[in-house]
């Protein structure tokens, strides 16, 4: 079945999306600089069992915002997933989120009860999660990533980025044949708009982390088998965890092993989900 794109007029932008596939709707919210297309390998193997709906975030690729300088806040990203799925699904989805997009899905748990029924987070950069001296040196990290992209540019930042986040660049581990994206001038732009504001929106991140143990969505803590174990975003996971009392759920390569590892990581959110659906 052929993917449909369109766009979805909200406050202050316009959003793009796209949707492929047939069966119940399966929502993925991208990490970084991700947009609708990021995980179009990922998409390609589970579209046989889901309708995903893929998307913008607002200000990267296609997703055009009125005011493009000023960025947007973490529940300003969730309330525009709120308002895709209430113009997209009738019922309750499944969501993949990624990294921010995993932070962002928490937000909708807690402000739009209802509106997702399983939110599989992995590794979400939610450093209200840890505990205040962890919390305290990580904002501070990302602080420090942000000025180092204002001074030197995205060459200097990117290995930084990495870094923080578990990420071996000279060590990459991906599945055989997957052709890699290229950084092309839209990529260079995302990142732009995802290091100086959704950074920022980070950095002052709002989320009643406590709010998320009565949320009606069931949360899924997902870490990356290769993500080592003091990484940010790892622990982030850990603890969301262990704030809901549930254990982690472990998916094929690092940090973005839904781009690295599309085959493993469809087949290992095909089970989880599924699990989930018969045990609830």
């Amino acid at each position: 079945m052929p993917a449909t794109t369109g766009t979805l007029s909200v406050p202050d932008a316009v959003l793009h999306y796209r949707v492929e596939g047939v069966g119940p709707p399966l929502l993925i919210s991208e990490s970084g600089e991700g947009d609708a297309d990021r995980s179009a390998d990922l998409v390609a193997r589970l579209a046989e069992s889901y309708s995903v709906i893929t998307y913008d975030r607002r200000g990267l690729s296609r997703s055009r915002p009125d005011f493009p300088e000023r960025g947007a806040s973490l529940t300003e990203h969730a309330d525009d997933v709120h308002r895709l799925l209430t113009a997209l699904a009738d019922s309750p989805v499944r969501m993949l989120g990624c990294s921010l997009g995993a932070v962002i899905g928490m937000h909708v748990a807690v402000r739009h009860p209802g509106r997702i029924h399983t939110l599989v987070a992995h590794e979400p950069v939610a450093p209200r999660l840890l505990p205040d001296h962890e919390r305290i040196r990580h904002v501070r990290e990302l602080a420090t990533l942000r000025n180092l992209y204002d001074r030197e540019g995205l060459d200097a930042t990117i290995p930084e980025i990495a870094r923080t986040l578990g990420i071996d660049p000279a060590h990459t581990d991906a599945e055989p044949g997957l052709t890699p994206q290229p950084m092309n001038a839209r990529r260079i732009a995302n990142f732009d708009h995802f290091i100086r504001h959704d950074f920022t929106a980070v950095i002052q991140d709002t989320l009643d982390t406590s709010a998320l143990k009565n949320a009606g969505t069931h949360i899924v803590p997902a870490i990356g088998r290769t993500t080592p174990h003091t990484a940010f975003d790892r622990r982030c996971a850990v603890a969301l965890a262990e704030l809901l009392g549930h254990e982690t759920v472990d998916f094929p390569g690092g940090h973005n092993g839904n781009t690295s590892h599309p085959r493993a990581y469809a087949a290992r959110l095909r089970q989880v989900l599924d699990l989930t659906f018969t045990t609830r």
